[in-house]
């Protein structure tokens, strides 16, 4: 059935449903209004349905989901609002073409995202930086357990060999004594170069 251009006006007739056995429903560029029949989804046999460029309003019925034989749907230059369907049938509708020029619709495949996609994204960022904070702290507590360790093997090594921790000691106290051998040579040689450019 095709009554495009034909400059109708006025609500689609909920009587239209009524034609079950239907396989091909143009309604478009006419001045049509109102909402889109609420029992559409008894309309089983429907492979085409075109209401572009009216004036519908109101968000798509649930019902629709049910046309499960609807290869063609072209709802475009309305003023249709709501959410996509994202169930049945509507998940191979995926063209954004299909849903253009609805300023308030939302939802895929449209870059509109309905208010409840955007919670549940910004829901799946808090996870993804609580994840993150996880790992860091973990990397952190790794980090510190290795040294611990490390620092507690290197001195229960010494605690355990007599002979090692002498010898240990031993070593600090030379480069100790290396150090402060050197400062002292060292200061008075800075002190007297620093005299001489002074003094030129």
């Amino acid at each position: 059935m095709d009554l495009s251009q034909n400059n109708l006006i006025g609500f689609i007739p909920n009587e239209i449903t009524w034609l079950t056995g239907l396989h091909f429903l143009n309604l478009s560029k006419n001045q049509l209004k109102g909402e889109i029949p609420r029992l559409i989804g008894d309309m089983k046999s429907l492979e085409s349905l075109d209401m572009s460029q009216n004036q519908l309003s109101g968000t798509i019925p649930n019902t629709m989901s049910a046309l499960t034989s609807l290869s063609l749907l072209n709802l475009s230059h309305n003023n249709l609002s709501g959410p996509i369907p994202k169930d049945n049938q509507f998940l191979t509708l995926d063209d954004p073409s299909i849903y253009a020029y609805n300023p308030y619709f939302c939802g895929s495949p449209l870059p509109n995202m309905c208010p409840g996609d955007i919670s549940h994204r910004t829901s799946e960022t808090k996870g993804d930086a609580d994840k993150d904070e996880v790992e860091k702290v973990l990397f952190y507590f790794v980090i510190a357990l290795g040294f611990a360790t490390g620092l507690w093997v290197f001195i229960g090594t010494l605690w355990l060999k007599k002979n090692w921790r002498h010898a240990y000691f031993r070593w600090v106290e030379d480069v100790a004594d290396k150090i402060y051998v050197a400062f002292v040579i060292k200061v008075p040689k800075i002190k007297k170069k620093m005299m001489r450019n002074h003094v030129h």
